[in-house]
């Protein structure tokens, strides 16, 4: 018996963690502490970004990813923190359900490719310094950016009518505090192999030639910059490289452990704690790890900082100027 995954009056309960009552209000303050954490570190480095007149593409390709961050957190955290609030679950309709999974996948695919498109500057930046500022042009950095949120969610969209498109059986009950992809293919009724030929079509697009494109690129700067006489520049290299290196193995990592793999393999306990990582602990860590490793957000973080300070300071000092002006009316 299952309800046809067509019935859009039909809605899914999402489980989360209700097998932790006990704890569910400790888990709530982590959650909300960390959610509210990723916001302001990847806000902080997206207004700082913006409001620098001169963007090199480092700069503008990490404002991109600080907003991917930002909506990719807002489309899963606070669902999850109603459910904690809640205690048992939280509900959520067919099309909900839908659009979180798309909007979830959509993003972590735009941060695939932009990861990739970061990599492919850091290469010719390092391998090919002389016609840097010629190849990495600003229309060429929002071509790339551009390419990047197109094909996240063009892929997205095809994945999940791939999913939804199945019926399912008649428990609703997603043992998952978010609408991920094997959590309801395992609702699928259906001995088919499709579902699983969609997720992995999806994983070699998304995850497997982006990777290895990466991979690809970083080899190829540390053969240039094992291959170069100066240290200073070698040091400076390797520094640069490792935080965007951290960064991918990170979000690749998280990734590949959920979605490569058979569906008899799904274990609902541990998909939840390594989806806790990938969204809660991975989008906080970028924020710290590219302000204490990367030069150039530093400087732009000082200078909004000291921006902020002279606008605070023209402040005190105009404002007994307008406090008198109203008394005098």
């Amino acid at each position: 018996m299952y309800n046809n995954s067509t019935d859009a009056t039909v809605g899914f309960v999402l489980l989360g963690f209700s097998e932790l009552l006990c704890l569910r209000l400790l888990l709530f303050l982590i959650f909300l502490i960390i959610h509210l954490a990723t916001l302001a570190g990847n806000l902080m480095i997206f207004l700082a970004v913006v409001t620098e007149p001169s963007r090199p593409p480092m700069l503008f390709f990490l404002c991109q990813l600080s907003a991917i961050e930002l909506c990719y957190t807002l489309v899963i955290v606070p669902k999850a923190l109603l459910g904690l609030m809640l205690g048992g679950g939280s509900t959520i309709s067919f099309t909900g359900c839908a659009v979180q999974m798309h909007l979830f996948v959509a993003l972590g695919g735009a941060e695939c490719f932009l990861l990739l498109a970061m990599s492919y500057d850091r290469y010719v930046a390092i391998c090919q310094p002389l016609h840097y500022p010629v190849v990495m042009s600003e229309e060429l950095c929002l071509r790339l950016a551009l390419a990047c949120w197109l094909g996240g969610f063009a892929a997205a969209l095809g994945l999940t009518a791939a999913v939804f498109r199945f019926p399912f059986c008649q428990s609703r009950r997603i043992d998952h505090f978010f609408c991920d992809v094997p959590a309801v293919l395992h609702l699928a009724c259906t001995q088919s192999y499709s579902p699983e030929l969609a997720l992995l079509a999806a994983c070699v697009l998304l995850l497997l030639l982006p990777f290895l494109l990466i991979l690809t690129s970083y080899l190829c700067i540390a053969a240039a910059l094992l291959g170069t006489t100066s240290s200073a520049g070698r040091d400076k290299g390797f520094s640069t490289c490792i935080s965007q290196l951290t960064i991918t193995l990170l979000h690749y990592g998280c990734a590949t452990f959920i979605y490569i793999r058979p569906k008899s393999s799904y274990s609902p306990a541990r998909d939840k704690v390594v989806s806790l990582v990938y969204t809660n602990i991975t989008p906080l860590l970028y924020p710290l790890i590219y302000s204490l490793r990367n030069k150039e957000i530093r400087e732009v973080l000082r200078k909004m900082l000291r921006r902020k300070k002279v606008a605070l300071q023209s402040w005190d000092t105009i404002r007994p100027v307008i406090c008198a002006c109203g008394e005098f009316y």
